[in-house]
Order: C-alpha cells, then sequence, then structure tokens
C-alpha cells in the first residue's frame, strides 16, 4: 500500500495531466457532435498543451516561465530595435 501510494505521490502531476488530455479529448468530442467547431479548437488547445505538459513532466524537464517570459522580452526587444521607425506605415 505504501509503494502504490508514494507512486501517487510521485506521478501527481502527470495524472492530473493525463486526466486533462482525457477530459479535452472528450470534450473535442462532444463539441464536434454539438456543432460547435470553436469550442472543439479551444479544447483540442488545452488537449494539446495538457500532452505536453505530460510529456515534459515525464522526461524530468522543468519549465522556468518567468525566465522564459524574460527571455522573450529580450529577445522581441532586440528584434524591434532593428525595425525601421516607419515600419508600421505602408509607403506608396
Amino acid at each position: 500500500m505504501a509503494t502504490l501510494t508514494t507512486g501517487v505521490v510521485l506521478m501527481r502531476w502527470q495524472l492530473i495531466s493525463a486526466v486533462l488530455m482525457f477530459l479535452a479529448s472528450t470534450l473535442n468530442i462532444q463539441f464536434r457532435k454539438s456543432d460547435f467547431p470553436f469550442l472543439a479548437v479551444i479544447s483540442s488547445g488545452l488537449g494539446i498543451a495538457a500532452a505536453c505538459w505530460f510529456a515534459t513532466g515525464l522526461l524530468g524537464l522543468s519549465i522556468d516561465f518567468a525566465l522564459l517570459w524574460a527571455n522573450v522580452k529580450d529577445v522581441m526587444t532586440e528584434v524591434m530595435s532593428h525595425t525601421p521607425p516607419e515600419w508600421p506605415v505602408m509607403m506608396n
């Protein structure tokens, strides 16, 4: 019993993400049957996000969102510094 409890505790995030994938798949099927394509796309996106979370958890990878956001901000600032000042305006 202790082995089972330890396994569930160690796999809690993977189990939650697996349940989320199942729910997203079920919702996707129901939304497609009910002719709600927009909600089906949203549930598909949630399923893909849960699958990525599941895969990163199994591989032992962790995602630091603060570090990721800081990197995105730095890259976008660098890219925008190289654009011409009149870039959004079309010249005829």
